[in-house]
């Protein structure tokens, strides 16, 4: 545990499923990791009183509020965790920046290219005056992740030329699921596109160090119209014995696309919410000259490494079970075979934000990095849009950092 006197008083902004994974790793962080500050959870802010009150109480806040902007203002707050909707990042993350504030906003960072940009131009501000900027893209910490990144950068898979990628949900295949915000355009930004191929573009962009730089994409909506959702159940079909009301989705569903990487990798990624069986599985394979390896979220302390160099009766796929203490992030946890789990990933990301805003540091990703993860997005609907048609990724006018 760190020792230190400094202090990072955190307000975070929502208090749902990621506002419960961030709170985990902020409680967490000073305990197993020796940091050159201390994060202090501050302060909650939620729309409903009862709600948020709860939640402060339950996932260890010391207080909450209900008014972001009381937040921001206040001068006891260092940093603004955003774990809110897509339709307010922008306005918080301005705000916070104006304000002096750190921020850490989860991904995507914009529901368009004009909020990332505008983000990514305020952070570049700010940090004149050493205020810093993360977007949460937490797969990145992923121990396994983090060395497959190091096996390609230290030449081991030689030149790179295939990647694969898919991450599959299955959450709203039953028709009867409600039109909740992430099934609509105007909260959301995008559907499965947006949500979790943002994912896989930032995974394996960090992971092979290129950039996408051009995309043919599809794009599908299964189920064109849902029941809104009853505010007492949630998942009613019907109302005092009639069919419930319904509402227009106008998100994706499923997004396929192949692409062209800028050193040269062809790519194919695929994001869908109705791979029917597939909960939360996401796997990444990257083919170089010299090896490949694979990485599969549902055994997510395990790689699968090819090393071609070896003599042809040594071949194959090999598990490495990263969980070594010279592993990236593993020294902070439990002995050699004792495995980690998702919420490690945001831990290992409060670790990394701690360490680079105490010492003056850039922290990864960069509000720029996840700009360029929008254009890829803004890329892909584009040429969904316009029948498959190649679509270039725009360039940024910042350079990502990967």
């Amino acid at each position: 545990m760190s020792t230190t006197d400094k202090e990072l008083r955190v307000g975070m902004v929502g208090y749902a499923f990621m506002g419960a994974a961030h709170s985990q790793a902020w409680r967490t962080v000073n305990r197993v990791f020796d940091l050159p500050a201390r994060a202090r959870m501050a302060l909650i802010c939620g729309r409903d009183t009862a709600k948020v009150a709860d939640a402060a109480d339950t996932l260890g806040w010391d207080a909450y509020t209900t008014d972001w902007r009381d937040l921001i203002n206040r001068d006891d707050i260092d940093v603004v965790d955003i774990c809110t909707p897509g339709d307010s990042h922008a306005e918080i993350a301005l705000a916070a920046l104006a304000a002096g504030k750190h921020v850490l906003c989860e991904k995507p960072l914009a529901n368009s290219v004009e909020e990332a940009r505008a983000m990514t131009a305020a952070a570049d501000a700010a940090r004149a005056a050493g205020v810093r900027s993360m977007c949460g893209f937490n797969y990145r910490r992923v121990p396994a992740v983090t060395m497959m990144r190091q096996l390609v950068a230290d030449g081991r898979l030689g030149v790179i030329r295939h990647v694969r990628a898919t991450y599959l949900q299955d959450w709203i295949v039953d028709p009867q699921f409600p039109l909740v915000w992430r099934l609509q355009k105007d909260r959301a930004g995008s559907g499965a596109l947006g949500d979790i191929g943002a994912h896989i573009i930032d995974l394996t962009q960090f992971v092979t160090g290129q950039r996408i730089s051009g995309v043919s994409a599809v794009t599908e909506t299964f189920v064109k119209e849902r029941p809104l959702p009853a505010e007492s159940s949630g998942l009613a079909a019907s109302v005092d014995g009639h069919a419930a009301p319904t509402g227009t989705v106008t998100v994706d569903d499923a997004a396929v696309f192949v692409a062209r990487l800028d050193g040269g990798a062809l790519a194919t990624y695929e994001a869908s919410r109705f791979a029917t069986g597939r909960k939360n599985a996401l796997r990444v394979e990257i083919n170089g000259s010299l090896g490949s390896v694979v990485f599969d979220l549902e055994r997510l302390n395990e790689l699968e490494f090819y090393d071609a160099t070896r003599p042809a009766v040594e071949q194959g796929f090999s598990r490495i079970l990263v969980t070594e203490g010279e592993h990236p992030y593993m020294s902070a946890w439990w002995p050699p075979g004792h495995i980690i789990g998702y919420e490690h990933s945001f831990t290992h990301e409060m670790r990394d934000f701690i360490e680079a805003v105490a010492t003056g540091v850039d922290p990864t990703p960069s509000f720029a990095d996840a700009l360029q993860v929008q254009l890829v997005l803004d890329a892909v609907a584009r040429s969904a849009e316009l029948g498959s048609s190649w679509a270039e990724v725009e360039p940024t006018l910042t350079a990502a950092a990967l």
